[in-house]
């Protein structure tokens, strides 16, 4: 049965769809089956894995979603896409804005998505969900279904503080809904250690929450080629497999094979 990982942050910017591509892009280079979920309207994840006309799909996370509150039977393979780098997709396009709000009047609506996901989790070793920038029914839909929930956090000062908000969500999701879930970290992003600002946010960081939640050994640094390989609908792996970038990620897919 597989790992399912929510990449959470309500902040945008953060690089969540980032990781959220090259986890599970790095995982299938490592021989797992893993299938990544855009569950955020704004589709980014699902052009980072070279969908290039999200809206002319015709089977996406809105139509699995709208089915099961319509009490349809799921077809686990229907609508998955297959990237080239050895990841499957469950895309999304604008449709997913319209599916948030009819989750707000929905039979337990909270854990719409973890009836797909149960569908599917037979075949696959890991899941990872790409979440929206808010604390909505689609994020709390992903975190009610998922073990465990990687923070990419940029180092910037709102960024850090923002945090805080963000566990206060999970801890409640954690008591109410999924008692399972757990953090598997916060994963510092956009880094550059020459910065003296940079270094003194993640010196806050790793002072206020260090000794209660784990901080990646690996932060993920800034740059303009990483930022590029999204446009061209691969995994940095690929786009600039010798870069520092696929190297930080390398290390937090190896982390995170450790810890599952």
């Amino acid at each position: 049965m597989a790992t399912v990982i929510s990449v959470s942050n309500q902040k945008g910017g953060v690089a969540k769809t980032t990781t959220a591509a090259n986890l599970a892009t790095g995982l299938a280079r490592h021989g797992k089956r893993v299938l990544a979920i855009d569950a955020d309207p704004q589709h980014s994840l699902t052009v980072s894995l070279g969908v290039t006309a999200p809206d002319k799909l015709t089977t996406t996370l809105a139509t699995v979603i709208h089915g099961i509150i319509n009490d349809a039977d799921i077809d686990p393979a229907s609508g998955i896409i297959h990237h080239v780098e050895g990841a499957d997709l469950m895309p999304a396009n604008i449709s997913l804005a319209n599916t948030e709000l009819a989750l707000v009047n929905a039979m337990s609506r909270e854990t719409v998505l973890r009836q797909y996901i149960d569908a599917v989790r037979p075949l696959y070793d890991f899941v990872v969900i790409d979440t929206p920038p808010s604390l909505g029914m689609l994020t709390v839909n992903a975190l009610a279904a998922s073990d465990i929930v990687i923070v990419p956090v940029a180092a910037r000062f709102l960024d850090a503080k923002g945090l805080e908000l963000l566990l206060k969500s999970i801890s409640q999701i954690q008591r109410k809904i999924n008692r399972n879930l757990a953090i598997s970290g916060i994963l510092l992003t956009m880094v550059d250690r020459r910065a003296n600002f940079t270094r003194e946010i993640i010196t806050l960081i790793e002072g206020a929450y260090g000794g209660n939640i784990r901080i990646f050994d690996e932060h993920i640094p800034r740059s303009v080629r990483a930022a590029e390989s999204s446009a061209t609908g691969k995994s940095v792996f690929t786009h600039e497999p010798t870069g520092k970038v696929a190297a930080a990620y390398e290390s937090l897919v190896r982390e995170v094979l450790k810890s599952a």
